[in-house]
């Protein structure tokens, strides 16, 4: 039989396809919250406070989040749950032009990036109170104040009130997760030992450069400054995990 004689039913045209519905906050915290446990409405604010998404605002002003946008914000989170990057450093990731697909992996980590660089200055950084940390981290009052006593976080009085930067709020983020498995604030000065003796480490070997008063020299100091951090950095973590390995296999 030829082909012409054969009964070829017909093809329905393909449906035309919809962009996807734009999402509240509440629902993208939903969405996020079956890979992230930690996320909330509050942590979704508090990304978009520091810039890292922007979401687009009705009349009314209630906020609505593109896929895009909630791409954006799985990135975020897997870059600090996996590769532990403070904010500053995601946000240099995020602007410096890569795709979103580039900075996390398509089994849902994130690629290590060697030339990733701690940029330690010329960035803003925000201020909270004492309850807005608490808010954010879900910490209790106590323990932000235990990490203070210990030397993890140096907060500001201003006015009668205690100020933390970005950074404070990362490392009373970090110890909170910590003190859910037992590790008490006093533990935790172990780190701030180990920072230190890093910090001293790079001073010795950068301090001349750093202590010049020549523009570009001082400019090439810090610049190693930043490099020095970020592989230092790396280098904890390929040891912390191999050693973890060894842990898990014993």
């Amino acid at each position: 039989m030829a082909v012409s004689d054969r009964q070829i039913p017909e093809v329905a045209p393909a449906a035309p396809v919809r962009p996807r519905k734009a999402l509240t906050i509440g629902a993208v915290a939903k969405v996020l919250s079956k890979e992230f446990d930690d996320v909330s409405i509050s942590k979704i604010r508090y990304l978009e406070d520091q810039k890292l998404v922007t979401p687009r605002r009705t009349q009314g002003g209630y906020r609505l989040y593109s896929q895009a946008d909630v791409d954006r914000l799985r990135t975020i989170l897997r870059l600090q749950r996996d590769e532990f990057l403070p904010l500053r450093v995601i946000r240099q990731e995020l602007a410096s032009g890569p795709s979103l697909s580039g900075l996390s992996g398509s089994n849902g980590t994130s690629k290590s990036n060697t030339s990733r660089r701690a940029k330690l200055v010329g960035t803003s950084s925000s201020r909270f109170t004492l309850d807005e940390v608490i808010e954010e981290t879900g910490a209790r009052p106590e323990f932000v104040r235990e990490l203070a006593e210990f030397g993890l976080v140096s907060p500001r009085k201003e006015a009668g009130n205690e100020i933390y930067d970005e950074t404070d709020m990362e490392i009373v983020r970090a110890g909170n997760e910590l003190a859910r498995s037992g590790v008490a604030a006093r533990n935790l000065k172990v780190f701030k030992t180990s920072a230190d003796r890093e910090v001293q480490l790079i001073e010795a070997l950068l301090r001349p450069k750093l202590a010049s008063r020549n523009p570009q020299r001082r400019k090439e100091a810090v610049e190693s400054l930043e490099r020095m951090a970020s592989v230092l950095s790396e280098l904890k973590h390929a040891l912390l995990v191999r050693d973890l390995r060894r842990l898990a296999d014993s």
